[in-house]
């Protein structure tokens, strides 16, 4: 299949929301990331519900919503009714995962899995079958702009593995620090889906630098 590109909207102009959202739309880009943040979790708090109503008011293409937040079982119908395509909780939250996978599927969700930079991929091997997606964190979570952690790569070979010893279709999607020098890379170990915040919306020109990481990955 073809490589997605996920530009992450928690490094948009917050000012210049509806913008951003429309230069994803018109770009080369697949999907959107949403990151939502309680300050617990991690240590950053970011956009809430009202703000995921308004992009998905004018999305044009798949939502893939990340929680970085505790008990995310709260709020899995509350998600898929503000429109998430994707919904991705963290391991490291969950303390009965499979149920809260199921839940997620039950709302008409597809279900994904985020795992820590500390987090072995070993956790993984009694519920692959049921995720749809699995999120590497490539850097710790609750801030953008972070340098990726070299050791993403081993992990997404092993993850790799493990769906392919599985029999399973579930997608890698890699999280932090994703720019022009390391998405071929990615690619080349395993990774589906690249999502870019900084490197994206801080550049000179969003859509260009868009398309380029679409470029290298297909």
């Amino acid at each position: 299949m073809n490589k997605l590109i996920a530009p992450s909207i928690l490094a948009a102009d917050f000012g210049n929301l509806q913008r951003d959202v429309e230069m994803v739309n018109n770009s080369d880009a697949d999907w959107f990331h949403i990151d939502i943040m309680d300050g617990v979790f991690v240590p950053n708090i970011s956009f809430g519900m009202p703000v995921l109503k308004a992009i998905s008011n004018h999305a044009k293409k798949v939502i893939d919503v990340h929680l970085m937040i505790v008990d995310p079982d709260r709020y899995i119908k509350t998600f898929a009714d503000l429109g998430a395509n994707f919904l991705t909780v963290h391991y490291e939250a969950c303390t009965h995962l499979h149920r809260t996978i199921q839940a997620i599927k039950n709302e008409g969700m597809k279900a994904g899995v985020a795992l820590n930079p500390h987090t072995p991929i070993s956790v993984l091997e009694d519920v692959i079958n049921d995720l749809d997606l699995v999120c590497i964190m490539s850097v710790n979570p609750g801030f953008g702009g972070q340098s990726f952690i070299e050791n993403t790569y081993k992990k997404v070979q092993q993850l790799k593995n493990l769906i392919e010893f599985s029999n399973a279709s579930t997608l890698i999607e890699i999280d932090g620090g994703v720019t022009n020098k390391n998405a071929n890379q990615l690619i080349e170990v395993g990774a589906d889906v690249l999502v870019a915040g900084s490197y994206v919306f801080k550049s000179e020109n969003p859509t260009e630098t868009i398309a380029d990481l679409k470029s290298i990955c297909n």
